[in-house]
C-alpha cells in the first residue's frame, strides 16, 4: 500500500478487483480506519462476486446453470434465491441495464469466456491464446435480467453465466464512500479503478479528478462537489486470444468486444453505478454515443483512438466543475 505524500486532504492506494483502489479523506486522521473498512468490504465482494474463484456465489450460481442447461435444456428457468451482497450487485446490475435499455448487460459471462476472458486478467495475459471456449448454438442477445430484490430471488435461463465486470466495481465505490461518510468525520472520495464515488463534506475548492488516458497520461483535471465519475476504456483490458485482439467491453447484441470510435468513455453521474452505466453504453454506442448522452443529459468527454476530445454540456472543456450545467 502506499501513501500520498500531500497535505490533507490525504489518500493511500493498494491493489484489489484487479486494479488499483485508491481512498481519499479531508480528515487525515480517518484514512487508516478508512483504507481498511474499504480493504474488508471489497475482499467481501471478491468472495461473493468473482467469476474467477470457484468458490465465490457467482462462480457456483453460474456452475448451477451450466448444469441446469444440460439436465433440461438452455433456457429452462433456474430460481436461485441469493446472498445480501450479491443481491445488491444485482440490483446494481439491474439498474444499469434499465438505464442503458440492455446496452449494460450482466449476463455475458460465457461470452467474455469465449473471447479468452476466462481467467483473472493477469493469467490471460501470461498465455497466447487459449481453447475457444462453447459460445453456444444460436446464440440470441440476452433477455431482461430477472431478479426480484425484494425477495432476492433470481431467475436465470439455464446455459446463461453471470458477471457483474461492468457494475460490481462502481456499486463499490458507492457503497464504501457512502458507509465511510456515515462511519466517519469529513469527506471520503472512493476511486476504484476509475469508477469514483464521493460522500461527506468536499474540500473548499472540491474534489479534484483527474482523468487519464490508456497511457497514464493526464489529460484533464476536473473539480467536483458532490459528482461520481467512471471511465471506460477498450484500450486497457485487452488481450490476444484464438490470434484475434480482444477487449472486455462486449456488445450484448453480438456477444462480441464492441467496435468503436472511441478509445475511452468519462462521464459524471449522480452515482458511480449511473455513471459506469453511461461510459460504457457509449462505448458500444460508437458514433451514436454523443446524441444518446445529450439526450440522457450525461455530462462526458469521450476521446477516440487518435487522442481527440469530444465532450457533451456540463463537463468543462478546459479545469472546472464537472457536471455543473446539466440541462
Amino acid at each position: 500500500m502506499t501513501f500520498a505524500a500531500t497535505a490533507a486532504p490525504q489518500s493511500a492506494s493498494f491493489a484489489a478487483l484487479g486494479t488499483t483502489a485508491t481512498i481519499t479523506c479531508t480528515d487525515q486522521v480517518e484514512l487508516a480506519a478508512a483504507v481498511e473498512h474499504a480493504r474488508r468490504r471489497l475482499t467481501e465482494l471478491t468472495m461473493v462476486a468473482s467469476r474467477f474463484r470457484p468458490d465465490s456465489e457467482l462462480a457456483q450460481i453460474n456452475a448451477r446453470s451450466a448444469r441446469w442447461a444440460h439436465r433440461f435444456r438452455p433456457g429452462a428457468p433456474l430460481r436461485i434465491e441469493v446472498g445480501d451482497v450479491l443481491a445488491a450487485c444485482l440490483g446494481a446490475a439491474l439498474r444499469a441495464e434499465r438505464l442503458t435499455q440492455g446496452l449494460v448487460s450482466a449476463q455475458l459471462g460465457a461470452d467474455l469466456a469465449a473471447c479468452g476472458y476466462d481467467d483473472d486478467l493477469q493469467a490471460v495475459w501470461e498465455r497466447d491464446t487459449a481453447p475457444p471456449a462453447p459460445r453456444g448454438i444460436g446464440r440470441r442477445a440476452p433477455g431482461p435480467l430477472m431478479f426480484d430484490q425484494f425477495r432476492a430471488l433470481l431467475i436465470l435461463p439455464a446455459g446463461i453465466a453471470l458477471d457483474l465486470g461492468a457494475t460490481a466495481k462502481a456499486w463499490a465505490a458507492d457503497v464504501i464512500a457512502a458507509e465511510l461518510a456515515t462511519r466517519g468525520t469529513g469527506g471520503f472520495l472512493v476511486n476504484l479503478g476509475g469508477d469514483v464515488a464521493a460522500a461527506g463534506p468536499a474540500p473548499e475548492d472540491g474534489w479534484v479528478i483527474g482523468i487519464r488516458d490508456w497511457t497514464g497520461k493526464l489529460v484533464q483535471s476536473v473539480h467536483s462537489t458532490g459528482h461520481a465519475f467512471a471511465t471506460s476504456s477498450v484500450m486497457v483490458r485487452r488481450w490476444r486470444h484464438d490470434g484475434v485482439e480482444q477487449h472486455h467491453i462486449l456488445d450484448p447484441r453480438t456477444g462480441r468486444p464492441a467496435r468503436s470510435r472511441w478509445a475511452q468513455v468519462s462521464c459524471a453521474g449522480p452515482d458511480a453505478v449511473q455513471a459506469n452505466a453511461a461510459s460504457t453504453a457509449a462505448i458500444i454506442l460508437d458514433s451514436q454515443s454523443p446524441q444518446w448522452l445529450r439526450g440522457n443529459h450525461v455530462p462526458a468527454c469521450l476521446i477516440d483512438h487518435r487522442g481527440r476530445r469530444t465532450v457533451t454540456r456540463g463537463w468543462p472543456s478546459e479545469t472546472g466543475d464537472a457536471g455543473g450545467d446539466r440541462g
